[in-house]
């Protein structure tokens, strides 16, 4: 069984990303999702990002202001998450209280092809359980999720390994929720 088979079944997976590795599934599978929620300790209140191959299928999950746009362009694909507004494309179990979504557009073929070969959004959250630990190592991410995942694509260690840089582009404002991978000045260029 390949990865889209896993996860259109229902399954997690685990992948690399430009940035570190996540843990994935299919955007509209329910119990994919609580796995997600549960593996990670996570309420549904807690915010989870989508991964899209790029930003015209992210506006069908995301509202896009002229603004955003400018500067995700500008971005992507790259190590960033943005949280904007979600539209009605979003499923209610995955929604926080204020109706955001974090949305990734990885420098990634395996994400690219993943997506693709999904023909819409994953679900993505880092393999880290804390915002202290950075995992890299695969074969300590199998071991550490062997009971908890369905399929693990090991890419070997990950060259420059760190998390995406959080931003936040509601009402137009560039906030900087969390600083990583993504260099912040490209922002404001």
């Amino acid at each position: 069984m390949n990865a889209v088979e896993v996860l259109q079944n229902g399954g997690l997976i685990i992948y690399p990303t430009d940035t570190v590795y996540g843990i994935g599934c299919d955007l509209y599978n329910k119990g994919a999702l609580q796995r997600i929620y549960t593996l990670k300790k996570k309420s549904k209140f807690d915010p989870v990002s989508i991964i899209v191959k790029d930003i015209q299928q992210a506006s069908l999950y995301a509202r896009i202001s002229n603004y955003a746009f400018k500067i995700m362009k500008h971005c992507l694909p790259g190590p960033y998450t943005f949280i904007l507004p979600s539209t009605r494309e979003i499923p209610k179990t995955m929604l926080s209280k204020r109706k955001e979504v974090g949305i990734r557009i990885p420098d990634n073929e395996v994400c690219h092809t993943l997506i693709e070969n999904m023909n819409h959004p994953l679900v993505n959250t880092s393999v880290n359980m804390n915002p202290d630990e950075l995992l890299n190592d695969p074969e300590e991410i199998e071991r550490r999720y062997q009971n908890s995942v369905d399929m693990m694509l090991d890419a070997d260690w990950l060259h420059e390994a760190h998390e995406s840089t959080v931003v936040s582009l509601i009402n137009d404002e560039v906030v900087i929720l969390r600083e990583g991978k993504g260099d912040v000045q490209k922002l404001f260029e």
